[in-house]
């Protein structure tokens, strides 16, 4: 039974698959174990060297006192990794393990290749539902939350058609640590990625279940939404996906998984372009770039949105931090004044600051001359001294 640990935490991991194939990360749901991944495990393994493990307060990883915090928790898929020796792997995370996966591909970008994030929300539940589940674990122990989790994690189909599972189910969420459970509890209770996800680079994968009590579709819906590459499928399943719709689900993260890409249609990529321009430049100026259009330049406008903003900005290989630094370069060389007094003014958005924008235009003093960036200094102390003012 291999574990690693520092002196916090001892986390439980198993491995299979191919011996060579790429890495892929396997994060379980509060409540259950790695076992929950038992069903989809073999098409993972013909396809990639997998890695399952227990998050802490699970299964047979240890639970120190809580409450635990999400970034606990994503550290301590960086903590398994570095033991492993492994720089980057995909993460496929249901639930609980989904808002991991959001989490590490916002704070720790680089060690992240691509995202599965199946039945979860960048916001789950309500802090009161989460303190009143906590009182249960802490009163009840695990025993009454085992009788209840089949009816939230499973359609009643399923459960009526296989009542066996449905006891290895109940097991596996007694044996549940309830102060690990509840301190997981605790961490659902205080995340919120809401506004943070559009950071996300990674290309992502967003499940859900049709019949998912827990996190319906409108959760996974807004979390395909606010990402800024990312392809959704919906499973005529409940929360647990990858249990109840095993094949299915192993089809569509292999696919994903395999080819790298979120293939969008032209309608996916518009709205895609659309929602990042939007972030980027701010809705003032879209709304008037949109309502300028005439029939002369709507096409062009549309190719705009789609090929700039829809397939270039969205693309995961760099940060739109470091695409503003880049854009504002750009239109210094080819001395596009307009252009570049609206890549600064919306440089704040990506988060570039007054001091990273000067040492962009001193850098392009030397190698595209004193003069273009004598003119650029101009508009950036224009714009600069305007935004502290509406500060």
């Amino acid at each position: 039974m291999p574990d690693v640990e520092n002196s916090g935490v001892r986390l439980h991991y198993e491995v299979s698959g191919k011996e060579e194939g790429d890495l892929l990360m396997l994060a379980n749901s509060l409540g259950s174990n790695l076992h929950m991944w038992d069903k989809v495990l073999v098409c993972f393994e013909d396809n990639f060297r997998v890695i399952r493990f227990d998050t802490r307060g699970h299964g047979s990883s240890s639970a120190p006192m809580g409450p635990y915090r999400i970034e606990e928790l994503g550290r301590d898929v960086l903590l398994l990794l570095d033991c492993l020796g492994i720089e980057r792997a995909s993460f496929c995370g249901l639930s609980l393990g989904g808002m991991v996966g959001m989490w590490l591909g916002i704070h720790a970008p680089q060690r992240v290749k691509r995202l599965v994030l199946a039945n979860t929300g960048a916001r789950i539940g309500t802090p009161e539902m989460w303190e009143e589940r906590i009182a249960v674990a802490k009163k009840s122990g695990m025993a009454a939350l085992a009788e209840m989790m089949p009816a939230r994690w499973f359609t009643s189909g399923y459960r009526e058609a296989h009542p066996e599972e449905m006891k290895l189910i109940r097991e596996m969420v007694s044996k549940t640590d309830s102060a690990g459970y509840s301190a997981c509890c605790a961490a659902l209770r205080d995340t919120d990625l809401r506004s943070e996800i559009a950071a996300v680079s990674a290309p992502c994968l967003v499940i859900t279940g049709k019949h998912d009590l827990a996190t319906p579709p409108s959760e996974g819906q807004a979390v395909h939404r606010a990402l800024p590459k990312a392809k959704y499928v919906e499973l005529e399943a409940s929360h647990l996906s990858a249990w109840e719709r095993a094949a299915e689900f192993g089809a569509e993260v292999v696919a994903f998984l395999e080819t790298g890409e979120v293939r969008m249609d032209e309608r996916e990529r518009h709205a895609a372009g659309m929602r990042v321009r939007r972030e980027v430049l701010g809705d003032a100026h879209v709304e008037r770039a949109e309502a300028s259009k005439s029939e002369l330049d709507t096409e062009f406008q549309d190719l705009i949105t789609r090929f700039a903003w829809g397939e270039i900005w969205t693309r995961p290989g760099l940060s739109r931090h470091t695409r503003s630094l880049l854009t504002i370069g750009l239109m210094v060389a080819l001395n596009r004044g307009e252009e570049l007094r609206l890549h600064i003014r919306a440089a704040r958005n990506n988060g570039v600051t007054g001091e990273e924008i000067r040492e962009v235009l001193l850098h392009c003093a030397g190698y595209c001359g004193i003069p273009a960036a004598n003119s650029a200094f101009h508009i950036a102390r224009e714009i600069l001294k305007e935004q502290e003012g509406q500060k």
